[in-house]
């Protein structure tokens, strides 16, 4: 497994990445088969696992917990925090008084002193970045975080983030975790460059886009066309439609170059030059020992511009391809209304 520096930390991490949003009630609910997936990733050499405190209530941080016993030290562990964990408006978002109590909540469950990449999962649109960033900080001069970094942030508040913690003395943001397919390429425009531009490190989530990229003979059948994400797969919508079609000749040519789809997709994320590590999240063994397959597949420069033509850069196939608005100050009445 080759390995490249995340970002400005110094860390040696896996080009793969496991993420845990899989393990636990939302995925995998067997948690001696999970464990022994993250073994089975670790044995192939990926050392960065992924998770969350709101994966599965936080049981996927126990399930990985279990996993690393004995081997934490060869691990890059990496959390986040900020999404809702439960009704209350005060075990959510960006501030520092709730930042104090995750960490300790996500130390806990991780059977852990220390987390080497605690990640903001979304913008707190309500909470200032510098109370924010100083509450991060503190954690880093504490010993109780190496690094920290950023989920689903959009270049201005990239931007706006490195600009605070600058200006205000603060660890800055090291890493930017985006969603990345070739489905799904609007980051190419703004997000990744951006995020080279500060020299920040990339964790790509959604690969395979939710299953569309998973050479099922049809994306649209399965355990996530159900519930918020449901959309995603609605073939009356124009934009799931034109995922089809694009699909349909993603998959011509995967066969023509000789590749199963999912590692074409991978493949493809991995090339670009400002990915990191591509997050890979598998739900069965099967899955994962597909991926682990592709760990080692390289796309030339004929077959990269043969995607372009499918699908060109920076531009997202379904442009309502995800569910969490990336524009809080239209969608969200609290920012509009008094």
């Amino acid at each position: 497994m080759k390995r490249r520096i995340l970002g400005g930390t110094g860390i040696s991490v896996s080009e793969y990445a496991l993420g845990a949003m899989m393990f636990g009630a939302m995925g995998n609910t067997d948690h001696d088969e999970s464990v022994r997936m993250i073994h089975t990733a670790l044995d192939a050499g990926i050392n960065l696992v992924d998770t969350a405190d709101v994966y599965s209530g936080g049981e996927s941080e126990l399930i990985v917990a279990k996993a690393l016993k004995g081997r934490r030290d060869d691990v890059v562990l990496a959390t986040k925090f900020g999404l809702p964990m439960g009704e209350d408006p005060n075990r959510r978002g960006g501030s520092a008084r709730w930042i104090r109590r995750a960490v300790e909540d996500s130390l806990r469950r991780l059977d852990t002193d220390r987390i080497d990449l605690y990640q903001m999962h979304r913008p707190d649109p309500l909470t200032d970045l510098d109370e924010t960033l100083g509450a991060l900080s503190d954690l880093v001069r504490a010993g109780k975080v190496r690094a920290v970094g950023g989920s689903f942030f959009s270049p201005e508040e990239i931007v706006a983030a490195q600009w605070t913690a600058e200006r205000r003395g603060h660890h800055r943001f090291r890493t930017e975790q985006p969603p990345y397919s070739i489905l799904t390429r609007g980051v190419e425009s703004r997000v990744l460059p951006t995020a080279q531009r500060y020299g920040m490190g990339v964790l790509t989530f959604g690969p395979l886009n939710s299953g569309w990229l998973s050479g099922r003979a049809d994306p649209t059948a399965g355990h996530r066309n159900a519930g918020l994400g449901a959309k995603m797969f609605d073939l009356d919508r124009p934009g799931v439609r034109a995922k089809a079609d694009a699909v349909r000749e993603l998959t011509a040519l995967a066969a023509e170059a000789g590749l199963p789809l999912p590692h074409l997709a991978v493949a493809f994320v991995r090339a670009h030059p400002a990915v990191t590590a591509v997050l890979i999240g598998p739900r069965r063994p099967e899955q994962l020992a597909d991926l682990l397959a592709a760990a080692d597949v390289e796309l030339g420069d004929d077959l990269l511009d043969r995607v372009d033509e499918i699908v060109p850069p920076g531009v997202d196939v379904n442009p309502d391809d995800f569910y969490i608005d990336p524009t809080p100050p239209i969608t969200d009445k609290r920012l509009r209304r008094r």
